[in-house]
């Protein structure tokens, strides 16, 4: 795979090094000479990652990683850090300053090559959930960005699997301050809790004796409910072979053995954060598409919803043979209702009558409003008897039963009148599907309302 990788170093031989080694990758490079060049670049250009050196004078790597995540057109780009810095306490600042990775000179081409690739990838993830995030908000389905500051307030969900027992004691005891952390005993067992225990993140040792660590994460990465769970592998130092087949296969995330607590600390919660953050964004499309589809007072499918469904069933209707049957309600003298009580009093009305509807019919029935008064159901692989049948005992149960207005407790008696059509052969339309039905409803309420008609024989 491509990327724009923008690689910042003060050194123009490192430069010109690194540029001539991605480009033989087929990366696309562009280059930045000090912090705040890097900074613009990143703003204007929007790379796909950056390779940021530390020791650069004026602006050091750590200020300038910090400053990218922290503006909103650029907190998105994975950082790599890379310098000839190598203790822990170097590693652990940069990751604390929001960088995705630390690696320490003289590169290993293998394992930069792979890094900057599984990067990309994850970053592609949330690209699009980003573009979806601000489509929603474009369109006003969805509410502008919150604060981040959710993201890390309640403890992670972490599995680990580790046969060493010092190092597995040494991962619990650190995480377990502040995250829950539950342990898998072997292969079997990780791969059930893992299916079903909703985990933020999975912790796996590639050094595993008894069983393939490689072969874990790739079966956490083949099953739809651990697909998207973050993954950080432990790996011995200078195992580049191992490590390049994790990153390659979906890994997120390694540490080197020995173990650094605060590294490990520091690399969980970026994995947690930027899941917590994907899941934000996913939660955040779900809820526009829901609002895009359904309508806000009474939760029932809206009228564009409900013409794109309908086309499709009757479009089967005509390949099958089935038959589609649709119900049109229209509450009897609702305007007077608004008139004497209030629209509050009007709306109660309309979402009490969506909840009677809703409760009276099939899952597979779809149940619309279709504006104002008027609601619709439609019915696919039903005759016209049974639907005739369930809009009787809808209109029954509307006229049963009082409509509470307010909280005060006024009540009021509401009749509907409902209009039925069914399908026509081949050659039916949604379009006339719905006209014919509309005529049942005209007869049912010239007939005297609260009243069932079906179309004309």
């Amino acid at each position: 795979m491509t990327a724009r990788v923008l690689i910042v170093d003060d050194v123009p031989a490192n430069l010109k090094l690194l540029d001539a080694k991605l480009t033989a990758e087929y990366f696309d490079v562009l280059k930045a000479s000090s912090g705040m060049e890097a900074l613009e670049v990143a703003k204007e250009q929007q790379p796909d990652i950056i390779l940021l050196d530390v020791m650069m004078p004026g602006m050091d790597g750590f200020e300038v990683c910090r400053r990218l995540k922290a503006m909103p057109e650029t907190e998105h780009i994975p950082v790599v850090m890379v310098t000839a810095l190598d203790q822990p306490k170097d590693r652990v600042q940069g990751l604390e300053a929001g960088a995705d990775d630390f690696l320490t000179k003289p590169l290993n081409d293998l394992a930069l090559f792979a890094r900057v690739r599984s990067l990309v990838r994850l970053k592609m993830v949330t690209d699009e959930l980003r573009m979806r995030e601000a489509t929603g908000q474009r369109i006003g389905a969805l509410g502008t960005k919150e604060g981040d500051a959710f993201l890390m307030s309640a403890p992670g969900r972490i599995l680990v699997i580790d046969d060493r027992p010092t190092s597995l004691k040494r991962i619990t005891e650190t995480l377990a301050d502040k995250h829950n952390v539950t342990v898998a005993e072997n292969q079997e067992d990780l791969m059930q809790l893992a299916a079903t225990g909703d985990y933020d993140l999975h912790i796996i040792s590639l050094t595993l004796q008894e069983f393939d660590g490689l072969r874990l994460c790739s079966q956490l990465r083949s099953l739809e409910a651990t697909r998207q769970t973050p993954i950080l592998v432990i790996v011995e130092e200078g195992d580049t072979t191992r490590l390049v087949r994790a990153l390659d296969m979906g890994v997120n995330d390694y540490l080197l053995r020995p173990v650094e607590r605060n590294e490990m600390v520091a690399r969980a919660r970026s994995q947690l954060k930027r899941k917590r953050y994907q899941d934000y964004l996913r939660d955040k499309f779900q809820q526009g598409l829901e609002l895009a589809i359904t309508d806000g007072l009474t939760g029932l499918y809206n009228r564009r919803y409900m013409e794109g469904h309908l086309a499709t069933l009757v479009e089967e209707a005509a390949n099958t043979g089935k038959p589609v049957s649709l119900l049109i309600f229209d509450i009897d003298h609702f305007k007077p209702v608004n008139d004497t009580y209030g629209h509050a009093a009007g709306d109660a009305v309309l979402r009490q009558f969506a909840g009677r509807i809703s409760a009276n019919v099939r899952g597979v029935d779809l149940a619309c409003r279709l504006g104002g008064e008027e609601f619709v159901v439609v019915m696919p692989d039903t005759e016209i008897g049974y639907a005739t049948t369930v809009a009787e005992r809808l209109r029954q149960c509307v006229a049963a039963k009082p409509f509470v207005l307010d909280d005060g407790g006024r009540e009021l008696d509401v009749t509907v009148s409902i209009g039925i059509a069914m399908t026509h052969g081949p050659k039916d339309t949604a379009a006339k599907l719905l006209e014919r039905a509309d005529q049942g409803l005209y007869r049912a309420k010239r007939d005297g309302r609260n009243r069932v008609a079906a179309e004309a024989a």
